[in-house]
C-alpha cells in the first residue's frame, strides 16, 4: 500500500473535507500519511489528527524556515513534549527557503540549527525543506550532524550531485508532483539512479498537484501517479514502485 511520506492534511484546502480526503486516498491504495508541522499550531493538529487516524495518519512536528521568527526556547519546549508522542515520528519540516525569504536568513540557520539538536536529542529523523538554498543547508548539516538519525530531503530539487552529497550524509530523497513535470528531465535523471532503498514519494499537499492536475489542489490519493512515474522512470513495476517507497518510509520512520 502506497505511503504518502508528506502531506498537510490540516490545511484549510483539505481540513474542511478531510474525511472525504481519506476516503479518496483509501480508494487510491494510500494506507499511510505523515502529516508535517510547519509552526506550533499545525504541529499540535498533526499530532492530534495521528491520534484520530492511528495507523493511517502519522505525525511530524517542526518549523517551517517561513515561521523561523516565531520560534522561541519556550516553543521549542513545547515542540519536545509534543515529539515525545508514540504518533510523532519525526521532527520538521525544517529548513532553510531563500525564494520567498520569510523570516531572515540568519534567523532561519538559527532555527534550523536548533530543531536538529532538538530532534537528535528525542532521536527522531529530520523532515528537510530546502529551497535555493542548498549550500548552506549542506554546510549545516554537516557542520551539526544532522543525518544522525536520517531524515529525508523533502521535495528534493537539488542536483544529482547534491543528492549524492545526501545519500552519503544518511538522508532519503523524496520525489514529489515536479517528478511527472513535462519540464524536469534533471529530476528524473535523479529518481533513475538514487539508490531503491533511499527513495520515497510524496504529494506535499495541498500543494504540487502532479500532471495532469498541476495548478489544481493536490491531496494524497495523487501521490499514486508519482509512484507511476517513478516506476517509468526506474523500468520497474509500479507495485514495486509501490511496496519499496512504503517499506522506505516505514523504516525511516520507525513504523512497525
Amino acid at each position: 500500500m502506497l505511503f504518502d511520506s508528506h502531506a498537510h492534511l490540516n490545511d484549510k484546502k483539505l481540513y474542511a473535507d478531510l474525511e472525504g480526503v481519506l476516503s479518496r486516498a483509501s480508494a487510491a491504495g494510500v494506507s499511510r500519511i505523515l502529516n508535517a508541522g510547519a509552526d506550533w499550531p499545525s504541529s499540535l493538529m498533526s499530532l492530534r489528527l495521528a491520534e484520530k487516524y492511528p495507523g493511517r495518519v502519522y505525525a511530524a512536528v517542526g518549523v517551517h524556515p517561513h515561521d523561523a521568527k516565531t520560534l522561541t526556547e519556550q516553543m521549542l519546549q513545547k515542540l519536545l513534549k509534543l515529539a515525545e508522542a508514540p504518533e510523532a515520528v519525526a521532527w520538521g519540516e525544517i529548513g532553510l527557503d531563500y525564494y520567498r525569504d520569510l523570516s531572515p536568513r540568519e534567523t532561519q540557520q538559527s532555527a534550523f540549527i536548533a530543531q536538529i539538536a532538538a530532534a537528535k536529542s528525542v532521536k527522531k529523523p529530520i523532515i528537510i525543506h530546502d529551497r535555493d538554498a542548498h549550500s548552506d543547508i549542506l554546510r549545516i548539516v554537516r557542520q551539526e550532524r544532522a543525518g544522525e538519525n536520517s531524515g529525508v530531503f523533502h521535495c528534493f530539487s537539488g542536483s544529482w550531485e547534491m543528492a549524492k552529497e545526501c545519500l552519503n550524509l544518511g538522508f532519503m530523497i523524496s520525489f514529489a508532483g515536479p517528478l511527472t513535470f513535462v519540464n524536469a528531465p534533471k529530476l528524473a535523471e535523479i529518481a533513475a539512479k538514487v539508490p531503491a532503498d533511499m527513495m520515497l514519494v510524496e504529494t506535499d499537499c495541498p500543494y504540487l498537484s502532479p500532471h495532469p492536475y498541476r495548478g489544481k489542489i493536490n491531496e494524497p490519493a495523487r501521490v499514486s501517479l508519482i509512484a507511476e512515474r517513478l516506476a517509468l522512470i526506474r523500468g520497474i513495476s509500479y507495485e514495486e514502485a509501490v511496496h519499496t517507497t512504503a517499506d522506505n518510509a516505514m523504516r525511516l520512520f520507525g513504523i512497525r
